[in-house]
């Protein structure tokens, strides 16, 4: 048995026993890198057993999660987020569009894995009802991203100028690999500042893997993605009005140390490919992709009920081009924006930019309470989370990623932390304010 295989089972079964006796959370945590990991596709897959590892990883969170539903699990009910109904709202759209799919047999199986998704996103948030807990998911998010880094590295370019293969199981592509890793330069930004010596080593060492893996794969997106995360984060570590000691001093250690490291990783063929963004006319480069944004709107006054999964890419031949899709019959639309627009019409981005605004609504309320309690680490938490959302949205605005799992991922990590910082407090003083009214002469709690 191979040392990775090993390594694998280990940490299955671990997390098995770690959800069990100590943690519900682990269960999720398992979840993640069994996502990244991704063991059914690895060389080392051989040598382990043929379970469906995934699945024992989702079975074990909604067994965890009906087994301590009143210890742990209360702390975090689905119809106290507002962000609930919009979620339950889009995928009730997906469901709608079976009405008009154009591939009625991509949208049936799509769907079906987007609703997957949803119950386990769903599950998830019950779980992570504290603030270790949002700490645990966002270490195994790191942890899975920095094997794929690491996987990466060892594998090289064997594609041209890309590294192919080391994908996901609901994402091979070369962009869908990379794409996966931008929010983690946010989210390691955070640690690392908000930690000790061994956590900041360990963090360097995590963004170096990931960073390195970001240049191999060489995805234009991605790079737009993590540039602005990062680019917006420093700014608030700069310039925010809530500061703590050696906050400014700490971020141009970061701005050093990241031009540093990105002068010592990236190639010319990384420089190469990042150039192509400017040439305007060159179909092939990444701005040469909103011919087929724009033939998005062509086809909604066509279908304006929206075409159902793959349906843009059923009809696509003719809207584009020749000359601009080549030789490929079915084109993608490439940018989950227009994605999300093409698969369920203009119903689809507006219930996801009212999805985004509830989640911000929550955060910025759970910000307030935070800053007049002086708990800076905290705040700044939440907009590493919100930023490191944005930055993955930056890059899905050039690649097909709108049911992508680390997408909502990424809007469970916001959702969670609105719900540990603000609707738990919330729903605490509902309680005391209904004890009182209860019991006029009882004595009041400390906050």
């Amino acid at each position: 048995m191979s040392k990775f295989a090993l390594l694998f089972l280990l940490v299955f079964f671990g997390g098995i026993v770690a959800a069990l006796m100590y943690s519900g959370t682990a269960a999720f945590v398992l979840y993640q890198l069994v996502y990244f990991l991704n063991p059914d596709d690895r060389w080392w897959s051989a040598s382990i057993p043929g379970l469906r590892y995934s699945l024992i990883a989702v079975v074990l969170m909604i067994f965890v999660l009906v087994t301590r539903h009143r210890e742990q699990a209360a702390k975090s009910p689905w119809l106290a987020q507002p962000a609930t109904k919009w979620i339950i709202l889009i995928l009730g759209m997906y469901y709608f569009m079976y009405l008009h799919a154009i591939n009625p047999v991509a949208h049936d199986k799509f769907t079906f894995d987007f609703t997957k998704t949803v119950i386990i996103i769903a599950v998830a948030y019950k779980l992570i009802h504290s603030e270790r807990a949002l700490h645990a998911v966002m270490w195994g998010y790191i942890a899975g991203a920095t094997y794929l880094g690491y996987l990466a590295t060892v594998t090289g370019r064997n594609a041209g100028d890309r590294v192919e293969g080391i994908g996901m199981a609901d994402g091979t592509d070369a962009n869908d690999a990379a794409i996966t890793l931008v929010p983690a330069a946010v989210i390691l930004m955070y640690l690392a500042w908000m930690g000790n010596f061994k956590t900041r080593v360990l963090c360097v060492l995590c963004g170096g893997l990931i960073a390195n893996g970001l240049v191999l794969i060489n995805s234009r997106g991605a790079f737009l993605g993590a540039a602005t995360g990062v680019g917006i984060y420093l700014l608030y570590m700069l310039f925010s009005r809530f500061q703590k000691k050696g906050q400014r001093a700490m971020a141009i250690l970061i701005v050093v140390g990241g031009l540093s490291g990105a002068l010592y990783l990236t190639d010319d063929q990384f420089w190469g490919r990042m150039n192509t963004m400017q040439d305007l006319e060159d179909k092939s480069s990444g701005a040469g992709r909103m011919e087929f944004w724009w033939a998005t709107f062509t086809m909604m006054k066509e279908h304006p009920a929206g075409l159902g999964i793959m349906g843009y890419q059923q009809i696509s031949a003719a809207y584009i081009p020749p000359e601009v899709r080549g030789k490929v019959e079915k084109r993608a639309v490439h940018s989950s924006w227009f994605q999300l627009l093409s698969e369920l019409g203009w119903p689809g981005p507006i219930l996801f930019f009212f999805l985004l605004m509830s989640l911000l609504k929550v955060n910025r309320q759970a910000k307030k309470r935070l800053i007049s309690e002086g708990r800076t680490d905290e705040y700044f938490r939440i907009v590493a989370l919100e930023v490191a959302l944005l930055s993955y949205m930056v890059s899905a605005s050039f690649i097909d990623r709108f049911r992508s799992e680390i997408l909502w991922w990424m809007i469970l990590f916001v959702a969670a932390a609105g719900n540990v910082y603000y609707l738990q407090f919330q729903e605490h003083l509902a309680h005391r304010r209904l004890g009182k009214r209860q019991s006029p002469n009882a004595t009041e709690m400390p906050t």
